[in-house]
């Protein structure tokens, strides 16, 4: 079981540089009873994720998934550059189920994916984390302590000088 964190954390966003990518993908299972045409779909995204875990140069820094009601994962990439790379190169685990899946389900509608990717300045990133595990960006960059002038969500992503949470903790 992970360790949990006591007390209030934000994600150490500046061991990231000026950017990150957000790449959120998932599918949907439009007809469950054609097995044979999701199935693989269902199947491929954890080897991928198994190969990336083992391959940190390739540049995925951490993940999140969830299965209901449709599976979706959220994955932070050191670079967009990284991403493109890996969904096109021969040599990692994306490139052929991708083709496959566009042979077998092409537009049929049995099964459904989709992806948004989002390229978002450190500058622009706000997290908290309260009695807490490492989970999402900061399961990638490791979680610090909030601090004086880090208390409200405001003012970590730099909106304002206010620095009072809405609600103090104890």
């Amino acid at each position: 079981m992970a360790e949990v964190h006591r007390g209030r954390f934000t994600a150490d966003v500046g061991s990231l540089g000026d950017e990150v990518i957000v790449f959120m993908i998932g599918m949907r299972i439009n007809k469950p009873w054609k097995v044979h045409t999701w199935w693989p779909v269902f199947v491929a995204m954890p080897r991928m994720l198994r190969y990336l875990s083992e391959h940190p140069e390739k540049g995925l820094l951490a993940y999140e998934q969830a299965a209901f009601p449709s599976p979706i994962i959220v994955q932070y990439w050191r670079s967009f550059e990284d991403l493109e790379r890996f969904a096109r190169d021969r040599d990692d685990p994306h490139l052929e189920p991708w083709r496959r899946f566009n042979k077998r389900v092409g537009s049929s509608g049995d099964v459904g994916i989709w992806h948004e990717t989002y390229r978002v300045s450190t500058a622009n990133i706000e997290t908290i984390y309260g009695n807490m595990p490492a989970r999402g960006l900061a399961a990638a960059t490791g979680l610090v302590p909030v601090r004086k002038g880090r208390n409200s969500a405001a003012a970590r992503i730099g909106a304002t000088e206010i620095d009072d949470p809405a609600v103090p903790a104890d």
